[in-house]
């Protein structure tokens, strides 16, 4: 996957989940993630992708950002480590298991995702 490329996520396990989402690889993009952005739509997320397993370089900051999230950690496997519904204006989310991916999407979708689930980076609709 390239930066700045739009992914599509798909659940392995048959579930009907499918998102658009920005890939975001250098450390302004994530650092930046939804900070000052109007609401976003339920199709519509970011995938940070931190470049190596870490719990530490998967915290994410909600300073700035005026709504709620649904985020997900997703390790090297594909496996969905964590989730939570993150709230607007707080200060820091950590994962409880090692991450590399966070993904970042509508508060409605926090339950089409559990822990354990699967899922696929691709890069073709």
């Amino acid at each position: 996957m390239t930066p700045s490329r739009f992914v599509f996520i798909r659940s392995s396990t048959g579930a009907a989940f499918t998102l658009r989402v920005k890939y975001c690889r250098s450390f302004l993009c994530r650092l930046r993630g939804y900070t000052f952005h109007p609401p976003i739509r339920p199709d519509e997320g970011l995938l940070l992708d931190s470049g190596r397993t870490s719990r530490l370089d998967t915290a994410i900051h909600m300073l700035g950002v005026s709504f709620d999230l649904a985020v997900f950690w997703i390790n090297d496997a594909g496996q969905v480590v964590d989730k939570t519904l993150a709230r607007a204006w707080r200060p820091a989310y950590l994962p409880q298991a090692p991450a590399r991916y966070v993904l970042e999407t509508h508060p409605s979708r926090l339950n089409d995702l559990q822990i354990g689930q699967i899922v696929q980076f691709d890069d073709t609709p």
